[in-house]
């Protein structure tokens, strides 16, 4: 499948790569630029591949308040919220922000490779009443990240931009039509996502081209993320465990009901056997995913993502180790492709300089 960027990206030379069944941009200038781009300045992302599914009807909050890990009912209208979607088990179908559009009206971002799934599953556990409709296929999304996103965007719609607060959103008109613009980011600096429609979306790319935002593509995307310590859908996250192993209890209201919370509820009290920790190695040499993590010479764990991380000038990894190696400052090493790397457990975020939170836009 292709994005309305498509030939955009093959006319600025980018390297392709599949993702999630998407042909999408690896890198144009190269990944260790386009992240420290995206830190210093600004950036723009194509993420036309993520699924857009909307819930709207008078049962459209309590059948979500039912499905997600998060509060939604208390959402109030221009407010988004992150969490998990989950099966009766309690293994993670995928994590999602949630948007409040309106008192009976609700928009899920979910990720590209569950994006059918999900919509099934959604579809199949609301009430009669609720309307489940997938919109992906017409709506566009561009993410605009970095410090100097606030300008670079207002200056590509040659209008003023709201001053968003962290986790809320706006709709308006634009030169580019209707549009969504929400600042919730992954990449730790202060960034926007912006939804139009699918067939304006060229526009906006060259838009915020020429008016100093650069292309930067999955990988930098990925080596931003894994700074920050969050987690991907498929390597940290998956069906097979809870979110308490990613994220101790982080995300989950388990004062409220929702599919899946026996298991959380178990994890929460009882502790999972692995969780989730960030691994700074010596050197640049970067662990990949499926790599033991080993403890005195024997496996305490699997690596499940890894890269040089540029902004902290080391390598990095996120790894599901065994309790009782999961300490801060616990020495560890990695072995994989004929070597072992020496490390130790560190606090996430690796990268803690980040403006997303700040309480003004940067630059």
């Amino acid at each position: 499948m292709r994005t309305p960027l498509y030939s955009e990206h093959l006319r600025l030379g980018a390297r392709m790569t599949e993702f999630a069944g998407w042909d999408m941009p690896l890198s144009y200038a190269g990944i260790l630029e386009e992240h420290r781009r995206t830190r210093q300045s600004c950036s723009v992302f194509d993420t036309c591949h993520m699924g857009q599914i909307e819930c709207s009807g008078p049962e459209a909050a309590v059948d979500l308040e039912r499905l997600l890990t998060q509060r939604v009912g208390d959402l109030p209208v221009g407010r988004c919220r992150y969490g998990y979607l989950l099966r009766e088990d309690g293994g993670v179908l995928d994590d999602l922000t949630c948007y409040r559009l309106g008192p009976e009206r609700f928009r899920l971002i979910v990720n590209a490779g569950t994006r059918t799934s999900d919509f099934e599953w959604v579809r199949s556990h609301v009430s009669s009443g609720t309307l489940v409709e997938d919109l992906s296929a017409g709506m566009g999304k561009l993410d605009v990240q970095g410090p100097s996103s606030h300008a670079v965007l207002a200056a590509a719609l040659g209008m003023p931009v709201p001053l968003l607060g962290y986790f809320r959103f706006v709709e308006m008109d634009s030169p580019c039509g209707r549009m969504l613009i929400s600042r919730t980011g992954y990449t730790g600096e202060w960034g926007y996502e912006v939804y139009v429609p699918s067939d304006r979306t060229p526009e906006l790319w060259r838009r915020l081209l020429a008016s100093g935002a650069a292309p930067a593509g999955l990988g930098a995307r990925d080596t931003l993320r894994l700074e920050m310590g969050y987690p991907l859908y498929g390597h940290e996250l998956g069906v097979d465990r809870s979110p308490v192993a990613a994220a101790h209890g982080a995300f989950v209201d388990p004062g409220k009901a929702f599919i899946g919370r026996p298991r959380v509820e178990r994890d929460l009290r009882e502790g999972c056997d692995q969780h989730l920790v960030g691994i700074a190695l010596e050197g640049r040499r970067a662990a990949r995913a499926g790599d033991e993590v080993l403890a005195d010479g024997r496996e305490v764990g699997r690596v499940t993502s890894g890269a040089y991380g540029p902004s902290v000038e080391t390598a990095i990894a996120l790894a599901y180790v065994n309790r009782g190696w999961d300490a801060v400052g616990t020495p560890l090493s990695v072995r994989g492709r004929g070597a072992v790397l020496a490390g130790r457990v560190v606090a996430l975020p690796f990268w803690t300089r980040g403006t997303a939170r700040a309480g003004s836009p940067p630059v």
